[in-house]
């Protein structure tokens, strides 16, 4: 029997995780030719992956980018411990990784950089947008492997997240803020495909340069070795 030419893809969610949240997951990596694979801490641990999606979600616990403890919040330790073992495993073998909204914070975090707890108290007068629509504009530095993938140089994004990127990891580079400044997006200078966004690509079906950021992590899977 020949070898499914679909590329695995795994998804991180959390076990609380909608149908149809996951749905758009779903979706998201099929239309591109791949092959979704639900990840969570219930589920068995995956066979062999071509390419890994971290998904949006819950906080990360503090205690691993060095942050203080907040109690009104929601967190889920099982699946950070899930996520960082599958970053262990990944970075290593170069295979290709997409982190989106808390996943970009993950693979931040993995690399040993933090995170701002709470943008709203850390960025005093910072408008609350949370919306799945695309909402805010966000900058792309140019040549950056995000820039060349999605082929703009300003895109409007959706926004669900309260955190976001503060000090960098080892090898990462910040590609993307919005017009408040936080970082948006980021990307490994060490790895072939490594990258965060602080936005959901995956709700934004009709945006064409969204769904060129799917395609790239699919294809690149597909490419592996």
């Amino acid at each position: 029997m020949s070898r499914d030419p679909r590329p695995l893809i795994g998804i991180t969610t959390s076990d609380r995780k909608s149908r149809i949240a996951w749905w758009f997951d779903w979706f998201a990596v099929w239309r591109h030719g791949g092959r979704p694979l639900r990840l969570s801490p219930s589920r068995p641990r995956p066979p062999a992956l071509d390419g890994l999606i971290i998904g949006g979600g819950d906080d990360i616990e503090a205690h691993h980018y060095g942050g203080e403890m907040q109690l009104d919040v929601r967190i889920d330790p099982e699946r950070d411990r899930l996520e960082l073992e599958l970053l262990e495993r990944f970075i290593p073998a170069r295979r290709p990784v997409l982190g989106i909204c808390r996943g970009a914070q993950l693979i931040n975090v993995h690399l040993g950089g933090t995170l701002d707890p709470d943008i709203y108290t850390t960025h005093e007068g910072l408008k609350r947008r949370r919306t799945v629509l695309p909402r805010k504009t966000v900058d792309i530095v140019g040549a950056s492997q995000l820039n060349r993938i999605l082929r703009v140089t300003w895109c409007r994004i959706n926004s669900l997240h309260h955190q976001a990127v503060k000090e960098t990891g080892q090898g990462i580079e910040i590609v993307a803020r919005d017009r408040d400044g936080l970082v948006q997006g980021i990307e490994s200078r060490d790895h072939d495909f490594l990258i965060g966004v602080q936005w959901h690509p995956e709700w934004l079906i009709f945006n064409r340069p969204q769904q060129r950021l799917i395609r790239a992590l699919v294809d690149a899977a597909r490419r592996r070795p």
